[in-house]
């Protein structure tokens, strides 16, 4: 048996010696799997027979579907001294994220065929996670007029949405639900009421008060809502909100669900992990939008994926330049990176503490969101593609800024200390891994 490092281009082989983690099967097996023509050839338990494949080493460490981040900023075109669609994609693969979707506050926004094109070229050239872009829902992302959906998906956009910022009216946000219904992909809503946020900077309350910081009401994320799912009562589509931040979030969410509500949602890690006490250092790299809220809302969102209101978990990957976050708290941009983290924040306070079952958590950032997407990605299927990652789920490493792939090291964790580590990420059956590593920090 070789090495999984030694891997060197072989089209069809084996990975033995793994512990094989389905979340869609809810299993978790010793075993190995077996890879053909960049897809998965077979699964199964103990140890492979003798065979004419190349058998690689998996080290025991767990194997799973390749990750599925539906919420990430790539920040191309326009901001690419913030983040490329190259080094995004090489923090993904880091992280254990062979699939990724990303949204559209870019410079042009992704509101023309020629936009989506140009990112889905980029990705290929770069070469290491897939890309799925997700269309500007408005054109320039003004809540005003409609972007061409069918121009958009016939190039390959695979959602619409105007993230960043709100759809501002009911009658705009009818619309684009009505319109998005057409083309059978879901509209990813950004839920605030920008009245009520006004120039807030965190989440309303008595550490905002104690802080002498402007803050933003919870009611902010829930009157938008509210909104959307009373239209979407008349208006049936696929509709996702996106991170969810609030216990009345959750309860919207659940009410909807109850009246058989075609609605998805997603939560972020930093929701799951972090409080808004957690503010009292002025650290700009939690200056996010929606803030980190108290930690009633932090309890009721590990509830709410546990009992599967909330359908998953994304990144929200979010990066910004050093000197745009050395600033004061109240003058720096929204925002934090989470590609390389996320799975190690999923590790630590949901599945280490006991909340779920390493398969059920696994399922929140692999073949559920691939579902709200619709996409071919987060499962081990024969006959899919052979994205996958290895990890092991008890190493401990700690954060540092210098370890990132991405350009932006605004990151919330540096200096925290998580549990369970990506050791190897493949593509469409290639090591993707050994490709970033040859590419360095930062690429």
């Amino acid at each position: 048996m070789r090495n999984l490092s030694e891997w060197q281009g072989e089209r069809e082989y084996v990975i033995a010696n793994v512990i094989v983690v389905d979340p869609k099967k809810g299993s978790v097996n010793e075993g190995y799997v077996g890879v053909r023509d960049g897809r998965i050839a077979f699964v199964d338990a103990g140890e492979p027979q003798i065979s004419s494949q190349p058998v690689f080493d998996g080290g025991g460490f767990h194997l799973s579907p390749g990750f599925v981040d539906i919420h990430v900023h790539l920040r191309e075109p326009g901001y690419e001294y913030k983040e490329t669609i190259r080094s995004g994609t090489m923090a993904a693969i880091a992280g254990g994220f062979t699939s990724v979707a990303c949204m559209p506050n870019t410079d042009p926004a992704i509101d023309e065929k020629s936009v989506v094109e140009f990112i889905l070229r980029k990705a290929k050239m770069a070469g290491f996670a897939k890309v799925y872009p997700i269309a500007a829902a408005t054109k320039g992302r003004k809540g005003e007029r409609l972007s061409e959906y069918h121009d958009l998906v016939e190039a390959g956009a695979v959602a619409v949405s105007d993230d960043g910022s709100p759809v501002p009216t009911a009658q705009v946000a009818r619309r684009v639900m009505e319109y998005s219904s057409n083309f059978g992909i879901p509209f990813i809503e950004h839920c605030e009421d920008l009245t009520a946020t006004a120039d807030g900077v965190m989440h309303e309350g008595y550490y905002s008060t104690k802080l002498g910081l402007r803050g933003i009401p919870a009611y902010s994320e829930e009157i938008c809502l509210a909104r959307d799912l009373l239209i979407l009562r008349t208006v049936p589509t696929k509709y996702h909100a996106a991170h969810l931040s609030t216990k009345g979030s959750v309860e919207l969410v659940s009410e909807a669900k109850k009246r058989g509500l075609p609605v998805t949602s997603e939560t972020a890690p930093h929701y799951l992990c972090l409080e808004d006490k957690d503010l009292t250092g002025f650290n700009t790299c939690l200056r996010i939008n929606p803030p980190i809220r108290g930690a009633d809302d932090r309890e009721a969102l590990i509830e709410a994926l546990k009992d599967g209101t909330i359908d998953c978990i994304a990144s929200d990957h979010a990066p910004h330049a050093a000197q745009e976050k050395q600033v004061e708290f109240d003058e720096a941009p929204p925002g934090a990176i989470g590609l390389e983290t996320t799975f190690s924040i999923v590790m630590t306070y949901l599945v280490r503490p006991g909340h779920m079952s390493l398969s059920d958590a696994l399922s929140l950032i692999t073949h559920r969101p691939a579902r709200v997407l619709g996409i071919a990605a987060g499962t081990l299927d024969v006959g899919e593609p052979a994205d996958m990652t290895l990890f092991d789920p008890e190493e401990e490493w700690l954060v540092e800024e210098d370890s990132f792939h991405s350009k932006s090291k605004n990151s919330p964790y540096i200096g925290m200390k998580l549990t369970g580590k990506v050791k190897h990420t493949l593509l469409d059956g290639n090591l993707a891994t050994a490709s970033l590593e040859k590419s360095g920090i930062g690429g």
